[in-house]
């Protein structure tokens, strides 16, 4: 299983030039459901609803996600082993999550911190990531 950080979703829609494996989507890919407002709100943000909201519904039905349940806000109010943003530590804590419920997980992302905090944390990372 794949969990997808927001800047490897935005990397495949934005066509950026670092762009995740297309073996990534033919994996079981699961987030927080905060990806989702994260997603539409740097969309919004750049004026590219009406020509990339298609294919932004298209990603995001690709992804099963995981609530932000209070058991995961719990966990992101708790220390993590080096400092994070606030939205990674939501995205950590959905990771902590799935691992509390022993499902195999490998974090994609493109972002150094967040690859770092992982790591710190015994995440092993997807292919192709930091």
């Amino acid at each position: 299983m794949i969990y997808l950080d927001t800047s490897v979703a935005l990397a495949e829609l934005l066509a950026e030039d670092r762009r995740p494996d297309s073996t990534l989507w033919t994996a079981t890919v699961v987030s927080s459901r905060l990806l989702e407002y994260e997603v539409w709100t740097r969309i919004h943000g750049r004026g590219l609803a009406s020509s990339h909201g298609t294919v932004v519904t298209e990603l995001l039905a690709r992804v099963a996600f995981i609530e932000l349940v209070p058991l995961v806000l719990a966990r992101a109010l708790e220390p993590f082993p080096i400092p994070v943003r606030t939205l990674d530590a939501l995205h950590l804590a959905s990771l902590e999550f799935l691992r509390g419920r022993r499902v195999a997980v490998e974090l994609a992302t493109f972002d150094v911190r967040m690859a770092t905090a992982a790591v710190a944390l015994g995440i092993p990372l997807a292919p192709n990531c930091p």
